[in-house]
């Protein structure tokens, strides 16, 4: 299994439109490394958001090291271990939606796997609005509040 994607979208505010789509990859002894990366000319914000790492059917009781490799914040590179999986005592590791900036590269550093990656593409990009989109804006925003109902008096 290389990886697989599944849209799913929806809106986000003015202008703007999230893209989640489903992520998944697996490194094995022979399939070392995963890189995730996007075009250059793509102008959308990319994040993928790590759910899982697990140890997948036919796993040795081993240890098996993930490591992501990716760009810090002075855009250097890093290489950070997030899994140490073992069949006899951690065979999954959830890992909370942890948050990545593309690219990024998969590495089974040790062990020979399988093990899964899953997770989440998140694509941020600004839609263009046609006049007629905008004018519902506008409408949306105009609209007055809705008050409460006045309290009325039973009768005896």
């Amino acid at each position: 299994m290389a990886a697989f994607l599944e849209p799913k979208s929806r809106a986000a505010g003015a202008g703007l439109c999230l893209d989640s789509f489903v992520f998944g990859c697996e490194l094995t002894g022979s399939t070392r490394s995963y890189t995730f990366k996007v075009d250059d000319d793509d102008d959308s914000e990319h994040i993928l958001a790590l759910s899982m790492v697990c140890l997948a059917d036919g796993a040795k009781d081993e240890c098996n090291v993930v490591e992501v490799v990716g760009r810090n914040r002075q855009n250097q590179e890093i290489a950070v271990p997030v899994a140490n999986l073992k069949l006899s005592c951690q065979p999954v590791l959830s890992l909370d939606n942890f948050q990545l900036q593309l690219p990024v590269t998969f590495h089974l550093k040790s062990g020979s796997g399988p093990v899964h990656l899953t997770g989440q593409h998140q694509i941020m990009h600004r839609r263009v609005l046609s006049e007629e989109e905008e004018s519902e804006e506008e409408e949306e925003e105009e609209l007055t509040p809705i008050m409460p109902a006045k309290k009325q008096r039973r009768r005896q």
